[in-house]
């Protein structure tokens, strides 16, 4: 049966990046590691990190609804822009490659890191395979706007040009992540479970917006996602999540005004700020790989679950409560903080 979701979003160009739903597993070492099973509190896992194109991550979903709109277009060459160690930047290059689309990155110094694997290792290396053309600019440079006039460029050169913002992250972008809510609200039909909360890392705020959308127009309710802030503090998180949700709204039809509450965002996690290591992320990090085998980012998953952990040990969820994280991928970051891994283990 079609949703006014569902119908919503047919009225979009899309390419198929992902070929397939990704999946949902179950943490069950884990939930015994933390003691849930005796709380009646289940974890599951969404793989969105798990994807056949770039080594995956949540990026791909926002591309689909651009590269949709620029493969109608006729657009030949993307820029986009990023930090240096961009999961956006990568896989935007990556899918260039598959399409045969040039790609320029324009990336900034944007944390205050410059170690070799921080330059050259990650997502840099993969950038560079995928045959993308790098420009990188000092901390505090502004990225888009040198983005644009690259583009200027290349247009009155006879190329037809399309930029895209920091993550993919505009209200096109975030139909990605409203096109997976409906996809969970299937997964969950097909498990016979339903999820109490679904959790992710708000960065560029386009997965959280998405998510947010998608389910208001399900009728679950924006507030079904609850996400860690990892780019800015809680306030300017919640404003530019919930602006980009009403955006996403408006975009499918159905605009709305959500009320403040309805952005459930914690800043709890930032630390020091925007890709700086913290204790609990090294931990969650550890947590995840020793128990499931599975990996997750130093800058978005791993301070997104060591939230999901200290809300677990805390008794934030009830006998009963299902939870669903959403692991949005980044791994090849971690070859980029091989240092802090490396300290953590001496």
């Amino acid at each position: 049966m079609q949703t006014r979701l569902d119908k919503a979003l047919s009225a979009f160009s899309r390419a198929d990046l992902l070929q397939g739903a990704t999946g949902i597993q179950r943490a069950g070492r884990l939930e015994q590691q933390l003691g849930l099973r005796e709380q009646g509190v289940s974890l599951y896992l969404k793989r969105d990190d798990h994807m056949l194109i770039g080594g995956g991550g949540n990026k791909l979903r926002k591309l689909e609804f651009h590269l949709g709109a620029a493969l109608e277009d006729g657009v030949d060459t993307i820029i986009t822009v990023g930090g240096i160690q961009s999961n956006h930047a990568r896989l935007t290059a990556a899918v260039c490659g598959r399409l045969g689309i040039a790609c320029e990155l324009i990336l900034t110094r944007s944390v205050p890191k410059a170690d070799t694997d921080y330059e050259l290792n990650g997502n840099v290396l993969l950038d560079h395979l995928f045959g993308a053309r790098l420009q990188v600019l000092e901390k505090g440079a502004d990225s888009l706007a040198a983005a644009e006039r690259r583009a200027t460029e290349l247009r009155a050169a006879g190329r037809k040009v399309l930029v895209i913002p920091t993550g993919g992250s505009t209200p096109l972008g975030s139909l990605g992540y409203a096109r997976c809510a409906a996809e969970i609200v299937r997964q969950e039909a097909e498990l016979d479970v339903q999820f109490t909360e679904v959790v992710i890392p708000n960065g560029s705020a386009g997965t959280h917006a998405g998510l947010a959308a998608g389910f208001e127009l399900l009728e679950r309710g924006a507030g079904t996602v609850r996400s860690w802030s990892v780019l800015a503090d809680q306030p300017t998180s919640v404003l530019k999540t919930r602006q980009l949700t009403e955006e996403a709204l408006a975009l499918l039809g159905h605009p709305t005004t959500l009320a403040q509450q309805a952005i459930n965002i914690d800043g709890s996690q930032l630390g020091e700020g925007y890709g700086l290591p913290t204790p609990a992320m090294i931990e969650a990090v550890q947590l995840l790989a020793r128990c499931e085998g599975l990996l997750v980012d130093p800058v978005y998953s791993g301070k997104a679950f060591a939230g999901l952990i200290a809300d677990l040990r805390q008794g934030r969820y009830r006998s009963g409560d299902n939870v669903l994280f959403v692991m949005t991928g980044g791994t090849p970051g971690l070859y980029a903080y091989r240092d802090t891994f490396t300290q953590a283990s001496e």
